[in-house]
């Protein structure tokens, strides 16, 4: 039997090229939470299962690995994808209670409380893999959406936290820092990123694209890095390195 690939906010973006990615290899699950028929093209186009899932909702959450555990008894990996900017750009003396706590449940909160259900029955499988798709923004700031700064930096500690606590149980946890990729949540603000990326921001000289991301979960899916568990994988076109 395919190995099972949970993957949230698999419908579109960074997401999407994952599913892709791994449709050929395993029994994808790719949750969705607005736009359907984004999913239902990308069901027709791989033959992954969709399924909608808020993933601040814990109802939701719970529904989601009863419906895998229902249709395919196992899950060998979860890919936290899922994730949101904040609805309006403000700075941080402006920003509102509302944005921080929507954005910190949808980044933070929902994916912390799914894996740690879907590490519990990881374990009880004899392992697994779990990936966190975090952000270049889990350490630099952008004083216009610190909400989202902070969500991922909190996800950054949460993939350590889980990291050593399932290391003994067979269950590998990464974390995957993607840069600027080409997604339509910058679409707003693409233009002045490449035009940063043309002054020299990445070493690379180019923006990322999803399939550079879905390329490094492949590297974990096929146990390539399987005594590497913590591990970060910066996908940013050199934007980690620091230089004189």
């Amino acid at each position: 039997m395919k190995p099972v690939a949970l993957i949230t906010g698999g419908s579109r973006g960074i997401g999407r090229a994952i599913a892709r990615e791994l449709a050929s290899t395993h029994h994808v699950i790719a949750t969705y939470k607005g736009r359907r028929d984004a999913a239902e093209t990308l069901r027709a186009e791989t033959g992954a299962e969709i399924f909608r899932c808020d993933i601040a909702s814990a109802a939701d959450r719970q529904a989601l690995l009863e419906f895998v555990r229902q249709r395919f008894g196992r899950l060998d990996l979860l890919v936290n994808n899922a994730g949101m900017a904040p609805r309006e750009r403000r700075d941080i003396l402006e920003a509102t209670e509302e944005s921080f706590d929507e954005v910190l449940a949808a980044n933070l909160k929902g994916p912390y409380f799914l894996t740690q259900q879907a590490a519990r029955w990881m374990t009880e499988l004899g392992g697994g893999r779990i990936v966190f798709i975090t952000s270049i923004s889990a350490y630099t700031v952008s004083v216009n959406r610190g909400e989202y700064c902070i969500s991922k930096a909190g996800l950054s500690m949460a993939a350590a936290l889980f990291a050593q606590r399932l290391a003994r149980s067979g269950v590998l946890v990464f974390e995957i820092r993607p840069g600027i990729i080409r997604t339509d949540m910058i679409a707003a603000v693409e233009k002045a990123y490449e035009e940063k990326i043309a002054g020299g921001l990445l070493p690379q000289g180019r923006m990322g694209e999803g399939s550079d991301v879905a390329r490094a979960v492949r590297a974990i899916a096929d146990g390539l890095l399987d005594y590497s568990t913590g591990q970060i994988l910066n996908v940013d076109g050199g934007f980690h390195l620091r230089s004189l």
